[in-house]
């Protein structure tokens, strides 16, 4: 199904009714928004003015359609590559309402097949001015493969992909991919797993972690990124570029 138009929330007594728009009717679905966000995702008391001006062009905080989804965006604090907060006092996860709809079913799944995991978003939209930041740490090093230039574009900057892992909620700790994320290194690749396995650089565990995620994932309908584990992208990047604009 194609969406057209816009997302429209309207929340009263915890339910939050999202209308779309198809070629040839209107969707509304019904999600539930619990009174009180779990203590370990605090949502932001007031909206950054980026966050505003996302929500008036249709962008969806995606936990308003799961409060399951946990945030913990990577470059809103230092531990990253960069070793340095970029995103300033953002920290939330916003995607194009049906990139946002289909992370909502990956988290179902995970769910339902694993009760004690939860998916934890790392990254989602990433406005361009974030992107060329990123370009300049690793523009003609070795690095410079991972990071998409900002004069054409990362899948990020339009809203359309995601950087995640998996929490568990019992140990309280997220899952060991064997990377962390943003590890722009060899290891990191999907299509060099099994190699890794076998020289005991990656463990059998390690492999089994990411399966899990990638096979949830791509039953929602994202597609994996053959060199790095934790990147997701909603829609082949062919349409992302032909429907979708950049976030400036």
């Amino acid at each position: 199904m194609i969406f057209r138009g816009a997302l429209i929330l309207a929340v009263s007594m915890g339910i939050a009714l999202i209308s779309f728009h198809t070629a040839s009717a209107q969707v509304k679905l019904p999600v539930v928004i619990p009174a009180v966000l779990p203590e370990t995702q605090p949502e932001a008391k007031c909206l950054t003015p980026l966050e505003a001006r996302l929500i008036q062009e249709g962008f969806v905080n995606v936990r308003t359609l799961d409060p399951a989804l946990m945030v913990d965006l990577k470059y809103a604090k230092t531990d990253n590559f960069m070793g340095a907060n970029v995103y300033g006092d953002f920290n939330c996860a916003y995607l194009r309402p049906e990139a946002a709809l289909k992370l909502a079913e990956a988290s179902r799944i995970i769910r339902s097949r694993y009760p004690h995991l939860r998916i934890l978003v790392a990254d989602a939209l990433r406005p361009r001015s974030i992107q060329d930041k990123m370009w300049k740490l690793v523009v003609n090093t070795p690095r410079q493969r991972y990071v998409a230039n900002p004069a054409s574009g990362s899948m990020h900057n339009f809203g359309a992909a995601v950087d995640v892992t998996l929490y568990d909620i019992t140990a309280g700790k997220p899952l060991d991919m064997g990377t962390p994320i943003d590890h722009f290194g060899p290891l990191a690749q999907p299509a060099l797993e099994t190699g890794y396995l076998l020289s005991g650089l990656l463990s059998e565990s390690h492999l089994i972690n990411r399966a899990i995620l990638r096979n949830a994932m791509c039953d929602a309908g994202w597609h994996s990124l053959r060199i790095e584990w934790w990147h997701f992208d909603a829609f082949p990047t062919e349409h992302v570029r032909q429907t979708y604009t950049i976030i400036e």
